[in-house]
């Protein structure tokens, strides 16, 4: 189809021709781009090359560098011929984007720049200095050119412009400090909507790289100001903007000349909901102090109760994890105090964040990733006096005979491990990481992001109870292989950067340990402890950010059941006999939000029905025990967002049974997503008249009626 679609380029005189396989061409490079030949891309560059009507060279632009980005560029460059000889310039796609960078269509030097882009991004073993250039000398030119209009068209290829500068920053580092200064120098007299999109793009480039110095952030608060005393219609958002790359340049900590310019702003030329989406973004980059300040200013400014408590929530939370800031190496009496102190306020927040739920809108997320926090810092406090009580409480004189005669050299370390407190909090710690893992999960609709600091907090945990372990309870066994971090190249935020680097001291400090001392020494012990008490801080030390779907759902996705049959009354149960099957009928319609789809899709549904005996009736039978319950599962697949099945249930045994029916959704990656709901009916499993008139008979001494012939040839149908 490709060949063929090609040929039709290639040979046929009429333009509507050319388009239509053009357009063609551009879906089947989105659909299958393993299907594409170095053949294939070579016609395609050769027509592009020999065009003249800008029209169709943007329409095969398009195409190619869609095919940039995937497998299909590898296959270029790798199957050519003399391709570990020949230089990447000499290729007909390098000298086509090339030619298109400075093309006097905007749209045309878009897919120019957006393909060298690709190259130097798919193509890194080979040396690629002067095709970066090339692509860094065409994304400043129409940097220049597009920030200065602000027509919709010269806007869009701004976009493109700016992610390409994200990508080729983040796979070759190297850039960035000239991309940085570029956007920088150019944010001073670019147009209101192109500024916004340019403090995007340095907010993404600051979150993967440190590239923001201090004396750019000077130039940032120079513009701060400069926007605060202007009277543009996008001031507002300027003003969001520009706050969120302050607060990504400087996110561990923010001077009090920077937190005073910022709210100066605010109180002169901004509204409430301006304050808020800057505290916000302070929430999310870790800046706990700036966000108190900013949410503590709103508690008068809103007019529900839920907005109230709602804030005053986020108030709290923020101080809680500020209090954790003070924190110091070695000083575990200071650390239980900021500990308490941030536990005390976190229960305040939760009181507050329970009182601003709504059934329409009940924090589900925010509630459990709360009460989740709150039990970790518990965990982490029990831990620290755990290891403090080693001082109070050395080992016993007759602590060496005890392990000899018991077996267990652990008991030459004192009454810690024998009264297993270690091995208790070990299995507080996982079985918190169970709780992060069940979150994430349930969090079908939330962003990468968010996800991902999930799986932090939940990485963190195991890090404490695999160190516990290793250094305490079980050193023989423990395997440091799979814990060791391997995915510190792709970080995408300081937050995550700063936990990678935590994660990886400790499981070099645990290991050191592990090899340095023998683990039933008095001394082994105490240093043990002192690492377990410092691992806990340098955890606690990096601030907590508060994601996107802490704050805002983009993505909504509810699916609701229907049940048949079903009682008038949700108390009632439905009656069956025992020796028939009920044929249980489950319906279901997924519903979205504004944005179906956003995140991630939905490929099919998981039902899971089971059953329980809730009370008994009758006399006890021997019954195999397949019959006694019902747990079955099956998966549908949704067509226009509606779903439906059937189930065949038993219910040998006389009494009330409680039936579940839980959903649960598939992604188009096949990841199970347990996002609900769960509905519950009751059935009453009543005995069948003859077997009952059988019963009696047997029980009164009298011989069955005739009628079972009959009886059976009825109850067949």
């Amino acid at each position: 189809q490709i060949q063929l679609l090609l040929q039709y380029l290639k040979n046929d005189p009429r333009k509507a021709v050319k388009r239509l396989a053009i357009q063609d061409l551009k879906l089947l490079a989105n659909k299958t781009p393993h299907m594409w030949s170095r053949e294939n891309i070579q016609a395609l560059c050769e027509s592009a090359l020999h065009t003249p009507y800008d029209s169709l060279k943007l329409g095969m632009l398009s195409v190619l560098s869609t095919l940039s980005g995937t497998i299909a560029i590898k296959q270029y460059f790798s199957s050519a011929p003399g391709a570990s000889t020949a230089t990447v310039r000499s290729f007909d796609l390098v000298k086509l984007a090339q030619e298109c960078c400075y093309h006097n269509n905007r749209g045309i030097a878009a897919h120019g720049v957006r393909i060298l882009t690709n190259i130097s991004a798919s193509c890194q073993e080979k040396d690629l200095l002067p095709l970066e250039q090339d692509a860094v000398f065409g994304l400043e030119a129409l940097l220049v050119l597009c920030s200065q209009d602000d027509s919709p068209g010269a806007q869009a290829t701004l976009k493109i412009t700016l992610t390409c500068m994200v990508k080729l920053v983040k796979c070759r580092p190297h850039l960035s400090q000239s991309v940085v200064e570029s956007l920088l120098t150019q944010l001073h007299s670019a147009q209101d909507a192109a500024r916004i999109l340019m403090c995007h793009c340095l907010a993404a480039i600051a979150m993967q790289l440190p590239v923001l110095a201090d004396g750019m952030l000077g130039d940032l608060m120079d513009l701060y100001k400069l926007i605060g005393r202007s009277t543009t219609d996008k001031k507002q958002e300027l003003l969001v903007s520009l706050a969120t790359v302050i607060f990504v340049s400087s996110q561990k900590a923010l001077s009090s000349e920077i937190k005073t310019v910022i709210k100066q702003q605010l109180e002169n030329a901004s509204n409430g909901w301006t304050a808020y989406r800057i505290a916000r973004q302070a929430s999310r980059m870790g800046n706990h102090d700036m966000a108190r300040e900013l949410y503590q200013s709103l508690l008068t400014q809103v007019a529900s109760e839920h907005f109230y408590f709602w804030l005053n929530s986020l108030k709290e939370f923020s101080h809680a994890e500020q209090c954790l800031t003070g924190l110091q190496e070695d000083n575990y009496s200071s650390a239980l105090s900021c500990i308490a102190e941030a536990l005390k306020s976190y229960h305040k927040g939760i009181a507050s964040l329970t009182a601003a739920s709504t059934p329409l809108n009940p924090l589900s997320f925010q509630c459990g990733f709360v009460k989740l926090r709150i039990d970790l810092l518990q965990a982490f406090s029990q831990l620290i006096c755990t290891c403090n009580s080693l001082k109070t409480s050395p080992p016993p004189a007759i602590a060496t005979t005890i392990a000899m005669t018991s077996g267990n050299d652990l008991q030459r370390c004192g009454r810690i491990s024998n009264q297993a407190c270690m091995k208790h909090s070990m299995e507080e710690f996982r079985n918190l990481a169970t709780r992060y893992g069940d979150l994430y999960q349930s969090s079908f609709d939330a962003d990468s992001a968010t996800l991902r600091n999930v799986e932090l907090q939940q990485q963190s945990c195991l890090l404490i109870s695999h160190a516990i372990e290793a250094l305490i309870l079980d050193p023989e066994s423990a395997s440091f292989q799979e814990y060791s971090s391997n995915g510190t190249a792709h970080v995408e935020s300081e937050y995550e950067r700063r936990m990678m680097s935590v994660f990886n001291h400790v499981l070099e400090e645990v290991e050191s340990l592990n090899r340095k001392y023998a683990p039933v020494s008095y001394l082994a012990s105490k240093n043990f402890k002192s690492c377990l008490c410092n691992a806990v801080i340098a955890l606690l030390k990096v601030p907590l950010s508060f994601q996107r779907y802490f704050f805002q759902k983009l993505q909504s996705t509810s699916i609701k059941l229907a049940l048949s049959p079903s009682p008038r009354n949700p108390a009632e149960p439905i009656a069956v006999q025992n020796n028939q099957q009920l044929a249980l009928k489950v319906e279901g319609v997924v519903q979205h939000g504004s944005k179906p789809g956003l995140f991630r899709k939905i490929q099919s549904v998981c039902l899971n029905v089971s059953s329980v005996l809730q009370s008994k009736s009758g006399q006890d039978y021997k019954i195999p025990i397949d019959n006694m319950t019902n747990e079955m599962e099956q998966r549908v697949e949704p067509h226009n967002d509606y779903f439906s099945t059937q189930f065949l249930l038993n219910f040998v045994i006389l009494g009330t049974h409680n039936i579940t029916v839980e959903s649960s959704v598939i992604d188009s990656n096949g990841i199970v997503w347990k996002t609900g709901p769960k509905t519950t009916i009751f059935v009453k499993s009543l005995e069948d008249p003859y077997s009952q008139q059988v019963r009696l008979q047997q029980q009164q001494g009298q011989p069955p009626s005739q009628q079972q012939q009959q009886r059976t040839a009825y109850s067949r149908f």
